[in-house]
């Protein structure tokens, strides 16, 4: 089969990844891209795909499989075709087949592990048994086990309706021989006590770890079912409880009529073998029906034939009349007798018909159903046509009178009335986007589906009203398929009512606001009225409904301490100072003194706006002078430095008191 990953199937279903290989198909794991769910698809392999009867058998039984719907029973969504690709979507099952199970284990599993398995799969059948369908290939291989441990039997897809006669080739092409019923292994008809003797193998091989017949070719094995008795699995394990082996070759006789007569039988023995393991409670079945031998008339003569007549024996004839008229008269009458009589129970063969066994024609297609009844010489009439989501089109959905098993005899000629389907409904799905969410399901379900209300938040859906719907409007749907709506809950946020925290110390108001479920901002800024280190005032003010998680933004007193800094006054280099240098005629420096003109000091102050923070006189031009500043913050300084003789300097200084502790001005 060539590679199809990523082709999408009924414009429904993309194939992701091949995760499987079998005998008459291939399985691959792909998205249903209309319920958003990964979903197994078996699409059946190349060379069955030519043969017209196969794929007609193949479509209808995976039809009235689906019908199916078990804990134990892998579930199918889906029956299609697309150009040569048949295909099945079931539900996709994480975990691993019973084969792999007691492949890994190399010899017997727990018998109590192997006896749950059991009754999940013998639950399986009897669900399935009761819907007319038999599997027919029942074997570890179709048996997964989940992660959490349940049996789910799969591939029941291939099985046929139980009213259908025999097994053909195309049934004994699929599965194990290893798992045949005897009936099965030689070709006959095949019911549902078939697979009560496979699950008998499939609980003989986990308890033992072993089949009960192994051959070098398939025929050997074959001929061993149909002809040699198991060994008996106590026999193969000693910790095989008394009851388990018994219930096992039980379902294992070669007879079916001495087997359990349905899975129901096996199931109450299975679950009352894990209460009393050792018990002596099962039972043996005895054949009820006698054989009987028909007459073969051709060992008697033939009293009819004419021989001529004889006219010496009708002159004898006629002398005993003669001679015995009163005889003659007595047989005369017998003889209308006889006749009367004869003619009565023609008569009453015709107003009183024998009886006839009534076939079970539900699920066949109205064709076969047709010819069932005629063949059992009965008249067939279709009551009417309607739908149905389980059976396919073109299929019998029931009949009247029902069928019943062992009790089935009606009338020869009796009609029977048959409902035939017209398949699974089709309808659109309404748009409820928008929608409030009683309306919503008024209308989904008025288009004759089915509504799934998922709650989600919304910031900007207003509560109880349809945020969105998972599949499309206008989109083709069965009728009784499930429409997913999403409805607004609000925002889902749980709401809290603000509390006041103003006059709180940081660290007691940050704690009251954070147990509320609330976030904290700080800011600062400084009120020499209030108490240094409370909450002046809060973002959100106290009774407000708010969403839990909103950010409270609180501010802080934080009044700043006054620090001192020192600032180094360059007075020289402001001013120029006074002192001058001269050089004689060897080259010698000498230093004099300035003009007398020239003023030698000046006056300094230092302001802040118009508060003076230091001031100093008659400081020497030619020195550096230091003064200590005390403020907080941070502060603009105006250093001014004058002289007697009108000298003026003015530098202007910024200082952050919180970061500098000194300055310099030059």
């Amino acid at each position: 089969m060539m590679n199809i990953e990523g082709k999408v199937l009924g414009n429904r279903y993309e194939i992701i990844k091949n995760i499987g290989n079998g005998g008459m198909a291939t399985v691959y794991k792909a998205e249903d891209r209309i319920l958003k769910r990964n979903v197994a698809v078996k699409i059946l392999r190349d060379e069955f795909t030519t043969d017209e009867e196969f794929i007609r058998r193949f479509e209808g039984e995976a039809q009235s499989a689906a019908r199916l719907t078990h804990a134990n029973i892998v579930s199918i969504y889906d029956v299609g075709v697309e150009g040569n690709l048949y295909y099945i979507v079931m539900e996709l099952i994480q975990g691993k087949t019973l084969k792999e199970i007691i492949l890994e284990e190399h010899g017997p599993l727990p018998w109590k592990w192997s006896v749950n398995v059991a009754i999940q799969i013998a639950s399986a059948l009897e669900m399935a048994h009761k819907n007319n369908i038999v599997h027919r290939d029942i074997k570890p291989h179709n048996i997964i086990i989940t992660e959490d441990g349940i049996a789910k039997v799969t591939d029941f897809g291939i099985a046929k309706a139980v009213s259908n006669s025999t097994i053909t080739a195309f049934g004994t092409t699929i599965g194990s021989v290893h798992y045949f019923s005897p009936e099965h292994a030689r070709g006959g008809y095949t019911d549902a006590k078939s697979d009560i003797y496979s699950l008998g193998v499939v609980l003989y091989e986990m308890v033992t770890g072993k089949v009960p017949f192994d051959a070098d070719t398939p025929v050997s094995v074959a001929l061993k079912h149909m002809q040699e008795d198991p060994e008996q699995p106590s026999a193969i394990n000693p910790k095989v409880p008394y009851s388990i082996n018994q219930i096992i070759m039980k379902a294992l006789q070669k007879d079916s009529t001495m087997r359990y007569q349905s899975a129901t039988e096996m199931l109450i023995d299975l679950k009352r073998a894990l209460k009393n393991p050792n018990g002596d409670f099962v039972e043996e079945e005895y054949d009820p029906t006698a054989m009987t031998q028909k007459i073969d008339t051709r060992m008697y003569g033939d009293r009819n034939k004419d021989t001529g007549k004889d006219s010496k024996k009708e002159s004898k004839f006629k002398t005993f009349i003669k001679e015995h008229k009163v005889l003659s008269s007595v047989i005369g009458l017998i003889l209308l007798f006889m006749i009367s009589l004869f003619g009565t129970m023609l008569v009453l063969n015709a107003t009183n018909p024998p009886e006839v066994s009534m076939p079970n024609i539900v699920g066949l297609s109205k064709e076969e159903a047709q010819q069932e009844i005629e063949d059992a010489k009965l008249k067939f009439e279709v009551d009417k046509e309607e739908y149905n989501k389980d059976v396919p089109e073109g299929f019998v959905i029931s009949q009247d009178p029902s069928y019943i098993e062992n009790y089935n005899k009606v009338k020869q000629g009796s009609t029977v009335k048959v409902i035939i389907s017209k398949g699974q409904e089709k309808t659109k799905v309404p748009n409820v986007k928008g929608k409030e969410k009683e309306e919503a399901i008024k209308l989904i379900e008025d288009a004759k589906l089915k509504a799934e209300v998922i709650e989600e938040t919304s910031k900007t859906v207003e509560e109880g009203m349809v945020v969105s719907q998972e599949i499309e409007p206008d989109t083709e749907a069965f009728a009784g398929d499930t429409i997913k709506i999403h409805v607004s809950i609000g925002t889902g946020i749980k709401q809290v009512t603000m509390v006041s925290v103003i006059g709180q110390t940081e660290a007691n108001a940050k704690k009251t606001i954070e147990d509320l479920g609330l976030k904290v901002n700080v800011t600062y800024e400084e009120n020499t009225s209030k108490e240094n280190g409370i909450v002046l005032k809060q973002s959100i003010e106290s009774g407000k409904e708010i969403d839990e998680g909103t950010t409270i933004t609180i501010t802080v007193n934080k009044i700043a301490e006054n620090k001192t800094a020192t600032i180094s006054i360059d007075v020289k280099s402001i001013t120029g100072g006074y002192a001058q240098t001269t050089q004689d005629a060897s080259g010698n420096s000498t230093s004099t003194e300035a003009n007398a003109s020239i003023e030698k000091t000046v006056n300094i102050t230092i302001k802040s706006g118009n508060t003076t923070l230091w001031s100093d006189s008659g400081v020497d031009k030619n020195t550096t002078k230091t003064a200590s500043i005390t403020g907080k913050g941070s502060m603009d300084l105006t250093i001014t430095l004058t002289d007697s003789k009108g000298g003026n300097w003015v530098r202007q200084l910024s200082i952050n008191f919180n970061t500098e502790t000194s300055k310099t001005v030059k």
